[in-house]
């Protein structure tokens, strides 16, 4: 079979088609939230159009998509579609092109959600003037009060204590996201023609 051309016009057409259906997938998710429903779809059609095309049709769809909320939700939410999810998708289009085991995409996609994440917080608390950070170390420390207490204990957690939990409640939630986004990329990827790499058997096995 001869490479596909690379100012193909299909690539033009699916990238743009791509973007859309996740700048609406964004949208959708805003205003009417379900959870991890929509958002385990976020990178998926960016990693989509690197499968089916190459890094710069990835690379395109996450632009035009940012492109798009600008437009429809403005430069925030835009910017929030791109750290993490564009940059996770377009990671992923390139992990799973290469037959990368899911261990390493997963551990990848973990990681740059997880400073997605950290992004987030500080992006958010210079737009609100607060420090969300501090706020939810302040939830935490009840949380763990609350848990400390049930279980008799009347000591005080300590701050290093708390803010690594507060972290590995970050990297956790993450590893989690990502799981379900490989899950849902398994089954939705391979029956539009372009599979990712298997997942591992234990995996499998729970799946069957």
């Amino acid at each position: 079979m001869s490479p596909v051309p690379s100012k193909d016009p299909r690539a033009m057409v699916e990238t743009a088609f791509l973007a859309s259906t996740t700048a609406m997938l964004f949208l959708i998710n805003y205003y009417f939230p379900l959870g991890p429903l929509l958002r385990m779809l976020f990178p998926l059609p960016t990693a989509l159009a690197y499968l089916r095309w190459n890094g710069r049709a990835a690379w395109m769809a996450m632009i035009v998509t940012a492109l798009l909320l600008a437009i429809l939700m403005g430069p925030t939410r835009s910017i929030q579609y791109i750290i993490p999810h564009g940059l996770v998708g377009v990671t992923l289009g390139y992990l799973w092109k290469r037959d990368f085991p899911w261990s390493g995409s997963l551990s990848i996609a973990t990681i740059i959600g997880s400073l997605g994440t950290a992004f987030q917080f500080a992006f958010l608390s210079i737009l609100l003037g607060e420090n969300l950070w501090t706020y939810s170390i302040v939830q935490i420390t009840g949380f763990l009060n609350w848990l400390m207490q049930l279980f008799g204990s009347l000591e005080q957690p300590d701050f290093a204590a708390i803010q690594t939990f507060a972290i590995a409640a970050i990297i956790f939630s993450n590893f989690a996201y990502q799981l379900l986004v490989h899950l849902v990329a398994w089954i939705v990827l391979d029956r539009l023609g372009n599979p990712i790499p298997a997942p591992p058997k234990w995996i499998e096995s729970l799946l069957a």
